[in-house]
């Protein structure tokens, strides 16, 4: 048995320069120039895989730039189940600026996504046979409300937890179903979800652990960028500090930090050793620049220090 499917309802191709200095009107050469399959499923998986896991990617894909995807995760030598649609998959770019060090990300909203189109995707997760089931990323259009709700359904009925890592109407439609292992939303996730503004560890805290106690996710990890983590479950609230580093892309850190999690709990780790091995390559991703995400040797010299 598989240790995870995931599942990428608008996956990316994720390109990535970098360019001396961004100025507006002139031609920027572009340097570093690199092409990677993404969106959340797929980078749970790379990253997965990567710790020694075995995941399976069920994604939708259409037109040119989706057979494009596809030869991507070839060359990621990544398990791929695909759902194709008609819509051409989304292309999404990050250019670091060298001169300032900062990154600019740019990120379309995907193709629409028809009822058979998404049916066909719930066909396809009925045959999974894996430990955990990851959903990550937003709903595209076309996509009801429920629809992570219906996936929480059938990773049930297949008997794999349930893991969701999405915003929006996606992560509420989810929720309100309950059947969720394990839920990670970035603190702006979580705000957005309670309608609150969360302005303090104590708050945020309790939020998070309203959601357990409401019988909505068994376990909420909550990001928070370079304030760390907060945990909760039914052992209580964790608070995890962040890793100091020097950054050098966003791209992927919270996929990278769930699936830190979600090995070490397919390992028999308990919830507080998983969240530390998940910030940890959560951490790792940002020190890999462009869409590089985590490494093995990053994330385990990086736990060593939590």
């Amino acid at each position: 048995m598989e240790t995870a499917a995931t599942l990428t309802l608008n996956p990316t191709i994720d390109a990535s320069y970098a360019v001396e200095r961004m100025v507006h009107t002139r031609k920027m050469r572009g340097l570093a120039e690199n092409y990677d399959p993404g969106g959340g499923g797929i980078n749970v998986a790379r990253v997965l895989v990567r710790l020694g896991a075995t995941a399976r990617c069920h994604y939708l894909s259409g037109g040119a730039t989706g057979a494009a995807l596809d030869g991507l995760l070839d060359r990621h030598q990544l398990v791929r189940v695909r759902t194709p649609i008609a819509g051409e998959t989304r292309i999404a770019a990050a250019v670091l600026d060298r001169e300032s060090g900062k990154e600019y990300r740019i990120v379309p909203p995907g193709p629409a996504v028809t009822e058979p189109e998404w049916q066909d995707c719930l066909a396809a997760l009925a045959q999974i046979r894996c430990r955990y089931l990851i959903a990550s990323g937003s709903l595209p259009p076309g996509v009801p409300d429920d629809f992570y709700a219906r996936v929480a359904g059938v990773a049930a009925e297949r008997g794999a937890k349930f893991v969701l890592d999405s915003s929006g109407r996606g992560l509420k439609g989810a929720l309100a179903g309950g059947g969720v292992h394990l839920v990670k939303p970035s603190l702006g996730e979580l705000r957005q979800l309670t309608g609150a503004e969360l302005a303090d560890e104590a708050a945020i805290a309790a939020a998070a652990m309203a959601l357990v106690n409401e019988g909505r996710a068994e376990v909420v990890a909550v990001t928070m960028g370079h304030e760390g983590a907060l945990i909760a479950s039914a052992q209580g609230p964790l608070r995890l500090p962040a890793i100091p580093v020097q950054a050098a892309s966003a791209v992927g850190a919270g996929d990278s930090f769930l699936a830190g999690m979600v090995f070490a709990l397919s390992q028999g780790a308990d919830v507080a050793d998983a969240a530390r091995l998940g910030l940890a390559a959560g951490t790792a991703a940002v020190l890999t620049p462009g869409t590089g995400l985590a490494h093995p040797a990053d994330i385990h010299r990086l736990r060593a220090l939590i």
